[in-house]
């Protein structure tokens, strides 16, 4: 499956070949995924955005059809530092010196780190149902270790979640679909077959255990030290209403103890907000960063 109207490419970055899709003319947009999908979750919003935008949509290193390096004993390929050098590596590639960005999942955890590491090119931020990694590690509770029990179950070491997943991908990945979104929510199927054949090598499967335990370890490290550091760009927060993260934290407030301009409010759909509420995601992205060209 491809993006209506876009152009592939790949980008060799300094650690890995990021494979991706652009298209449109205007000032660059960089949109990032999240687990367990591939760029393909923009494809309802991307030919629309890209009006008004030169939309460029990465496999992150580990997923889709990027490369999968291996992630080592302190997991730092997999880091979300390492993972927003290849997003600044994309960029430069295409001659832009900024951009705008957008992230849903660990596209936009992959965004925060951007907006601490690279100040100077992300100009407007948007993260999508999530709340900061180090805030929500710190306020670990029942509620939260019941509801996104696959922080807790991806990190366990010696490959026992990737055996565990190996065994059945294609479940295991349908199952993450159906029940983080909404009730009704309808996928494009050819959209989550390729998710399915992205997902379903070993190699891949390891990779997205490895962005998790990444983000247990050397990410929280990074968080830790930068955490008097604030996120100065614009920064605006989407999230589901029939979803957890709406359940669960004052998401506008959270982000306001990160960044210094933050506004923000929920969408009618669950978690995959680029696919359960297209229409919503495209008008909220062209308010934004419309106002900011």
């Amino acid at each position: 499956m491809q993006i209506e109207g876009f152009e592939r490419r790949t980008v060799d970055t300094e650690g890995a070949a990021i494979h991706l899709e652009h298209g449109g003319e205007g000032p660059p947009l960089l949109l990032l995924h999240g687990y367990p999908q591939t760029h393909l979750i923009w494809h309802r919003v991307a030919p629309h955005l890209a009006q008004h935008f030169h939309v460029i949509c990465p496999d992150l290193r580990g997923y889709g059809d990027s490369a999968k390096p291996p992630g080592g004993t302190d997991h730092a390929a997999y880091s979300k530092r390492a993972m927003a050098q290849d997003m600044a590596d994309v960029i430069d590639a295409f001659g832009y010196t900024s951009c705008l960005v957008a992230g849903h999942d660990r596209g936009a955890r992959v965004a925060h780190r951007m907006a601490l590491d690279k100040p100077a090119l992300v100009e407007r931020l948007c993260v999508m149902d999530i709340a900061p990694t180090l805030y929500m590690f710190a306020h670990t509770d029942q509620q939260f270790a019941t509801g996104y029990y696959h922080w807790f179950f991806l990190i366990q070491p010696d490959g026992l979640p990737e055996h565990l997943i190996g065994a059945d991908p294609g479940y295991y990945l349908r199952e993450k679909l159906r029940r983080w979104a909404a009730p009704g929510a309808v996928f494009d199927p050819a959209a989550v077959e390729d998710y399915v054949r992205c997902f379903s090598s070993p190699a891949a499967i390891h990779a997205s255990c490895e962005d998790y335990r990444a983000a247990a370890t050397i990410d929280l490290q990074h968080d830790t030290a930068d955490r008097g550091r604030r996120i100065g760009c614009p920064l605006l927060a989407l999230w589901g209403a029939r979803g957890f993260v709406n359940r669960t934290y004052d998401v506008p407030g959270v982000w306001r103890d990160y960044a210094d301009n933050v506004s923000g409010r929920a969408l009618d759909c669950g978690h995959f907000l680029p696919e359960e509420a297209p229409d919503a995601v495209c008008e909220a992205l062209e308010a934004f960063f419309g106002s900011g060209v």
